[in-house]
C-alpha cells in the first residue's frame, strides 16, 4: 500500500444534489453559486481535488464552470470532466491549457467517451475515437507539433501558442467497465476509474486492466468513485442512508436512471446487478450500500458506517491498489464536511502527481 492517496470530492454540476433522493430542492439545484460553494467548502475542508462532472442535458457546463471558479482557488486541484465526443480536440487542448494556466498547473482531465448529441455510435468505434482524442490532446498539451492520421481524426497542426510556451502533462482519468473501455484506458489514460463493487471484483478488474496496460508497455494508477455516508455511530449512518430513500418511489427512481446518457452502459448494468444481489437492507457486502443507485445512474453505492468503518473500507481498497478516491454524499456540502471532520484527518493524502508520460 502506498503511503498516501488522493482524496477528492464531487461538485454536483449535473443536477445531482438532494437531501432526499428524487426530491429536487431549488437551493440544491445545479447553479454556479451552489456548485461554487461546494467547491470552496471542499478546499477549506482539506480535500486534494474535486471532480467537475459533465452531462449534455443536465446542469451547467463543466468547462465554463472550471474557468469561472479557478481564480477563486488557492491549492485545490480541479478534475475537469470533458465529453470528448462533443469537442474538437485541438480546441479542447487550448481550453484546458488556459484553465491550467489560471490554476497554476493544477488541472486534471476526466475523459468521457461520449457520442455527439443526437449521434449513435457503437462502443468499439466510439472508444477508438476517444483514444485518438487522448493521443491528440496529450501531444498538443505537451507543446508538440501534431501529425496525426487515425480512423476519426486527420490533423497536421502546430500546438496552440499557450501549449507551446507552457507545455503541461495533466493526468487523464478514464473509466468504463466494458472490454473496449478497459483497453482504451490501458492504451491512453493515466488513472483508471472504477465504480463501486465488491472487493473481489475490484481486485479482478485491477488485475485485468494492468495486464492490458502491460500489452502496450504502459502502467496505470487506479481510482475509485463512490459515495460515502459517515456518522459518529454505524446506527446513525444506516439511519441516514434510509432517510435518503424515504421519499423516493420506484417510478421516480426509474425515470432518473433512464434519463442518463450512459443508462445502457456495462458499468450501469453492473451497478444494477449489485442492487439485485444486495440483502434486504441494500448491502452487497460489509458497509457497501447499493440504495444510492435506486435514484441515480452511474456510481450507485455508498460506503456507510462510523469513521473507523469508513476508514477500514478505504484502506481495504488501497490494499488492492487504489491510489485515488472520488467521494460524494448528499447533500454534497454537508456530507463533505462530515467526511472531512470524521475521516480525512486519519488518512495520509495528497494530490496524485504527474509522472513521465508512458
Amino acid at each position: 500500500m502506498s503511503t498516501s492517496c488522493e482524496i477528492s470530492w464531487f461538485a454536483p454540476l449535473c443536477d445531482d444534489d438532494f437531501e432526499f433522493l428524487g426530491v429536487p430542492e431549488p437551493l440544491l439545484q445545479s447553479s454556479f453559486a451552489h456548485c461554487r460553494d461546494v467547491v470552496l467548502a471542499a478546499e477549506t475542508a482539506g480535500f486534494d481535488n474535486i471532480l467537475l462532472p459533465s452531462g449534455y442535458t443536465l446542469g451547467i457546463d463543466s468547462t465554463a464552470f472550471a474557468a469561472a471558479v479557478a481564480p477563486m482557488l488557492r491549492r485545490l486541484e480541479l478534475l475537469l470532466a470533458v465529453r470528448v465526443g462533443e469537442m474538437w480536440p485541438p480546441q479542447l487542448a487550448r481550453q484546458a491549457a488556459t484553465i491550467n494556466q489560471i490554476l497554476g498547473g493544477r488541472l486534471k482531465l476526466n475523459i468521457i467517451s461520449s457520442e455527439m448529441p443526437g449521434e449513435t455510435l457503437a462502443g468499439g468505434p466510439r472508444y477508438r475515437r476517444t483514444v485518438e482524442a487522448m493521443h491528440i490532446l496529450r501531444r498538443l498539451l505537451r507543446g508538440e507539433r501534431l501529425q496525426f492520421s487515425g480512423d476519426h481524426y486527420h490533423l497536421e497542426l502546430e500546438p496552440p501558442r499557450l501549449c507551446a510556451e507552457a507545455p503541461s502533462n495533466p493526468l487523464f482519468y478514464f473509466g468504463g467497465l466494458s472490454p473496449e473501455a478497459r483497453t482504451a484506458a490501458a492504451e491512453a489514460a493515466d488513472v483508471y476509474l472504477m465504480w463501486p463493487d465488491r472487493l473481489e471484483a475490484v481486485r479482478e478488474i485491477i488485475s485485468d486492466v494492468r495486464e492490458r496496460a502491460r500489452a502496450y508497455g504502459r502502467s496505470l494508477r487506479f481510482g475509485y468513485r463512490v459515495h460515502v455516508i459517515v456518522r459518529e455511530t454505524e446506527r446513525e449512518a444506516r439511519e441516514a442512508a434510509e432517510s435518503l430513500l424515504s421519499r423516493l418511489d420506484a417510478a421516480t427512481g426509474a425515470r432518473i436512471r433512464g434519463a442518463a446518457l450512459d443508462s445502457a452502459s456495462a458499468g450501469v448494468r453492473r451497478q444494477g446487478e449489485l442492487r439485485q444481489a444486495a440483502d434486504a437492507d441494500g448491502y452487497v457486502e460489509e458497509n457497501l450500500w447499493t440504495g444510492i443507485g435506486q435514484a441515480r445512474s452511474g456510481a450507485g453505492a455508498a460506503i456507510v458506517g462510523d469513521p473507523d468503518q469508513v476508514l477500514a473500507k478505504l484502506d481495504a481498497y488501497r490494499a488492492l491498489g487504489i491510489e485515488a478516491f472520488i467521494l460524494s454524499g448528499y447533500p454534497h456540502q454537508a456530507a463533505g464536511d462530515l467526511f472531512a471532520r470524521y475521516v480525512l484527518p486519519k488518512i495520509a493524502h495528497a494530490p496524485l502527481e504527474s509522472t513521465k508520460p508512458n
